[in-house]
């Protein structure tokens, strides 16, 4: 590529190289700190050296519990160095998902908060792990692996140690030896354990080695991605969105990452217009709301050039035709954990209607067939079906998990999404949603996604999501979730009444929301994405008794 040499197979020698090509140039930017690329591999090799002082070992698994910061980034590059495995931990855990990760991934090493915000990580952490001595050394049985616990934060709390001790124990190790662990680094070996945001339960160990820099390497030539792009980066890192799209590209690309703790639509357009950012990934959630605050607050967004977003689903239809008349312009993606993020990408220069009712078009080298669900045989162009990925970034398979693993993976290397979609006859993919989630009322298939959009289209509306209920007729019957937009007048019987009624003899019986419910919010993962599973259990508390005719009837 230049005298930097070629790009470098390994997770851990990213940022070695970004500083070896754009090493003055600004690289990362996190509130008023800015760090150059130089700067952000001094960071990443003191961080290594801390870790190996700690005495973290090949193959061990560090647990990141972290919101975004730069300590993450820094963290994560580090482990792959050592040739450690990292282990993003979702924010939103709480004691009983720790307990699970934590035990199921046999951490080593957990590197947390001790505070952010109202939530006392450290705390909870203290509440699961038992005994641990002012220094984060624990004495449980329950995690026979778990050696340390560390914090990050503004001092030394007891119970565990402190990230600014522990680096400053990393100067006494001699740089040679993390530069002999990472030549021992084996390219295929595991690089990361993702555990899956749980929108349906407990969460998976997904499996992936440091082959994914080439998958960074297509998304960037798909997307053009070049030097002077700024990524604002507002998407959680322990979700594959942020880390992959934007968190392990920006040292790839020598383009330019502006990171934010957490999603606010007023500070990210402020900051759009400060960093002069180029690129944003986000769900139709972010866009809606970006496009509001832009709406609201005047700010100058014209340095946006790209985003992207997945789409293809009705519900997502109204917010990404509105994106490329009011925002930049978008591309549409269909990805999951286990195929490395976005298997299927949008190209710029796509349609608006290619943007809103596709999902974009196969990465290189990787394959989508859309098969009969019931005889596993390919289905016609146009015709829905069951979502089979193969290719280089599929997922080495669940950790610990031998046969789920098989049950998602075939013989024949085809992984098995539980995704509905079909192909287009210009060759995109478009996705349908979760078979799990498919309502059969009455014997009838209902698509959530597709009242969702209707809803979306016709109200004001920020939020809609629908789940099954139980009905003694009909086995189940539509619910509706909604959250009001800002230009919503009505209270929540007159909404809950005009939802229904502009159903009645415009869409089938069937598909009309028994009840509607109005919430402030939805509850969400962290990346975006509508926890369903907690809206039936929510559906169970508030509709706890018999349903007899009504208006889907």
């Amino acid at each position: 590529m230049s005298a930097a040499g070629p790009v470098p197979r390994l997770l851990g020698d990213l940022t070695a190289h970004a500083a070896r090509r754009w090493g003055p140039r600004e690289a990362l930017v996190f509130g008023d700190r800015r760090w150059t690329f130089a700067e952000v591999e001094a960071e990443v090799e003191r961080t290594a050296r801390a870790l190996v002082a700690l005495g973290v070992e090949p193959g061990d698994r560090v647990a990141i519990w972290l919101v975004n910061r730069p300590e993450w980034l820094f963290l994560f590059f580090a482990v792959a160095r050592v040739g450690a495995i990292a282990v993003p931990l979702n924010t939103r855990f709480r004691a009983d998902d720790l307990r699970f990760v934590v035990g199921h991934s046999g951490a080593r090493l957990l590197v947390q908060h001790d505070v952010s915000g109202p939530v006392d990580f450290l705390g909870m952490t203290r509440e699961v792990v038992q005994g641990l001595d002012d220094d984060g050394r624990p004495h449980d049985p329950a995690f026979p692996g778990l050696e340390r616990v560390v914090t990050v934060g503004e001092a030394h709390r007891p119970g565990a140690a402190w990230w600014e001790d522990v680096l400053a124990a990393g100067h006494a190790v001699d740089p040679s030896l993390v530069a002999a662990r990472a030549a021992a680094v084996d390219p295929e070996g595991t690089a990361m354990i993702l555990y899956t945001s749980g929108t349906t339960g407990f969460p998976k160990g997904v499996m992936h080695s440091h082959r994914c820099i080439r998958s960074l390497r297509d998304r960037a030539a798909r997307l053009q991605v070049r030097e002077h792009d700024v990524f604002l980066c507002y998407l959680p890192l322990f979700h594959l969105y942020a880390l992959s799209e934007m968190g392990a590209l920006f040292p790839l690309t020598g383009s330019r990452l502006v990171l934010t703790e957490g999603f606010d639509a007023d500070e990210s357009v402020g900051l759009i217009e400060r960093e002069r950012a180029t690129m944003l990934h986000g769900f139709d959630v972010h866009f809606a709301a970006l496009m509001e605050a832009r709406a609201r607050t005047g700010a100058d967004v014209s340095s946006l050039r790209l985003g992207s977003i997945p789409a293809g689903m009705e519900s997502s239809l109204p917010v990404a035709r509105r994106i490329h008349a009011e925002l930049c312009p978008v591309v549409s993606a269909y990805g999951l954990t286990e195929g490395w993020c976005c298997v299927c990408v949008g190209a710029p220069g796509d349609t608006v209607e290619q943007v809103a009712e596709a999902s974009g078009f196969p990465m290189p080298d990787t394959e989508v067939r859309v098969v009969d669900p019931a005889t596993g045989e390919d289905q016609p162009v146009g015709t829905p079906g069951a979502i089979l990925v193969r290719g280089y970034m599929v997922t080495r398979g669940y950790y610990r998990e031998p046969e789920l693993t098989a049950q998602t993976i075939d013989a024949d290397g085809w992984l098995h999404t539980g995704d509905m979609g079909y192909l287009r006859a210009d060759g995109h993919l478009r996705f349908l949603g979760r078979y799990k989630d498919m309502l059969k009322v009455g014997g009838e298939n209902v698509s959530p996604m597709e009242v969702e959009g209707y809803l979306l289209e016709r109200h004001p509306l920020q939020l809609a999501a629908i789940v099954g209920h139980p009905d003694e007729r009909l086995g189940e019957v539509p619910i509706a979730f909604v959250v009001p937009g800002p230009g919503c007048a009505l209270d929540a019987d007159e909404l809950e009444r005009a939802i229904v009624e502009s159903c009645r003899g415009r869409i089938a019986s069937f598909k009309i929301p028994r009840r509607v419910v109005v919430l402030d919010e939805l509850p969400m993962t962290a990346s975006g994405k509508i926890q369903k599973h907690r809206l039936r259990d929510l559906a169970h508390e508030l509709l706890d008794q018999p349903t007899g005719a009504g208006p889907g009837a």
